[in-house]
């Protein structure tokens, strides 16, 4: 049978495709950025049929690249944006709104309102989740509200919610397969962690009615098959994780307390539990982190809403860099960030603040102030929001982390990991395979149809590539002090 795998990740600014061997080894990458759309202050939109042509060609060029006919593909996995909303009409597949992105906070005040009227203990004992408008559930209604027309249609069974794993899923099978996995579904408030159903009673609180939901399947299993006039072959599609998740199982966290931080867009670290749900008494969030074989995994997790998004800002916004890995030269021209501290709360801050009227801030500015304090300053903000969550779960855990796995597109900034490793005063280890997400999705994928015979089989894949040891002084003490200090000012 055919052994290379095809991993889509559809990420948050960009559609990319990955081919890997049975080895693990990553032959060909294919990527294209989408849009971002702001529509309103705190409001963040995408395109879902952009998503879908950015998609379609990234897969068509990876494969090209790779040099592989479709035929050769022994199946799909997919890994994506969580949280992201899309509704789409059942029968012309058009969507019916813009995808509402997970870091959209239209929906905060409705979220103050659900939590006033005492709903929140049953969101958080059913779902995990505290009730935030970063997640899907709250983003639905919105857009069923927008309209009585969707509402009507929604009821009636004709149109389909799913977030950018079920849209893609939607079109890679030509509107055949309409599914999420237990992971999205665990990112919605409106799914149950526990019993792994849809809870009625959530639904009724949110008013979303179920014929607009997908059926909710493994993490591991072919779900459907790719329609041959899009691909060219009828492709399984078998494995399908949110992209957290998927990061979590592609950097091997087999056991319980192993932990991995992403960071992407935003932050994300996530710890394996076991198989019991964990209930955080530290603001983390208790979520699935896979299903295999009918057994759960389940995981706390801690979110950072801007990380790499903060790069991408001082880029696009103010052209302090041409492009994002200048930050690394620039913040290293600089031997430290001057008492500049820089709160990088441009979409609200998630774990363990969950404040959505947070704005960013820049502190400690003098006329002496460079743009290289400012970039290096952005890059501490990044190390110590992920301290921040990092902490938080120790807490929960009742462990202390003596080293920290690290993926997605950042870790590559060396200078980031060693901030990282500082002011967490643990071990910060980056394996020679920094696109784990999108290896998760393979590994999930290749164990459903029989490329890896079992997990046990991937262990021998994970390799390190450099191991970023802690050098706590007196100058990150320094910075942790005025952070504390600091982003105690702008919580509302």
């Amino acid at each position: 049978m055919p052994q290379y795998i095809l991993s889509i990740d559809a990420g948050t600014t960009s559609s990319r495709a990955i081919i890997f061997d049975q080895q693990g080894n990553q032959l060909a990458l294919a990527q294209y950025e989408f849009t971002q759309i702001f529509p309103q202050k705190a409001w963040v939109e995408h395109d879902a049929l952009e998503i879908w042509e950015t998609q379609l060609k990234a897969i068509k060029e990876v494969i090209k690249k790779a040099k592989l006919d479709p035929q050769d593909i022994a199946c799909i996995g997919i890994t994506n944006q969580r949280e992201t909303t899309v509704i789409w009409d059942r029968k012309t597949g058009i969507p019916v709104y813009k995808a509402i992105v997970w870091q959209d906070r239209r929906t905060a005040a409705y979220c103050q309102d659900l939590s006033a009227a005492g709903h929140a203990p049953t969101f958080l004992n059913k779902t995990g989740l505290v009730i935030d408008a970063y997640f899907s559930g709250t983003k639905v209604k919105w857009i069923l509200d927008s309209d009585p027309d969707l509402r009507r249609r929604a009821e009636q069974g004709e149109l389909a919610f799913g977030t950018i794993d079920s849209w893609l899923i939607w079109q890679l099978t030509g509107g055949a397969i309409h599914i999420t996995d237990v992971t999205n579904a665990s990112r919605t408030l409106m799914y149950n962690i526990h019993e792994l159903c849809w809870d009625q009673q959530l639904l009724s609180i949110l008013k979303v009615p179920e014929l607009l939901l997908p059926e909710v399947k493994s993490s591991s299993e072919v779900v459907g098959h790719t329609n041959e006039q899009i691909l060219g072959a009828s492709i399984p599609i078998a494995g399908v994780a949110g992209d957290q998740q998927s990061a979590l199982f592609g950097q091997l966290c087999l056991e319980p307390g192993t932990v991995k931080n992403t960071y992407g867009t935003g932050c994300f670290c996530i710890m394996n539990t076991g198989n019991k749900p964990v209930v955080s008494k530290n603001k983390m969030l208790t979520t699935i982190a896979w299903q295999i074989d009918g057994k759960v995994t389940y995981a706390i997790e801690g979110s950072v809403f801007t990380a790499g998004a903060l790069v991408q800002w001082l880029r696009d916004q103010l052209h302090m860099i041409e492009k994002s890995a200048d930050i690394e030269d620039l913040a290293a021209s600089v031997t430290h960030s001057d008492g500049v501290t820089f709160i990088p709360a441009l979409s609200g801050l998630g774990a363990p603040y969950w404040d959505p009227y947070a704005t960013g801030t820049i502190f400690g500015i003098t006329r002496g102030t460079s743009k290289g304090h400012i970039a290096r300053a952005a890059l501490e903000a990044i190390a110590l929001r992920s301290r921040d969550i990092i902490l938080e779960m120790q807490k929960d855990a009742g462990v202390d982390f003596k080293t920290l796995k690290v993926d997605g597109g950042a870790s590559n900034n060396d200078l980031l990991m060693q901030i990282q490793a500082d002011v967490l005063g643990a071990e910060v280890i980056r394996p020679k395979e920094t696109e784990t997400t999108a290896l998760g999705a393979a590994f999930l994928a290749g164990l459903a149809v029989g490329v890896w015979p079992s997990i046990q089989a991937l262990e021998a894949m994970w390799q390190s590539d450099r191991v970023f040891t802690p050098a706590t002084n007196e100058s990150t003490k320094e910075i942790i002090n005025l952070w504390h200090e600091r982003i105690n000012r702008i919580l509302s």
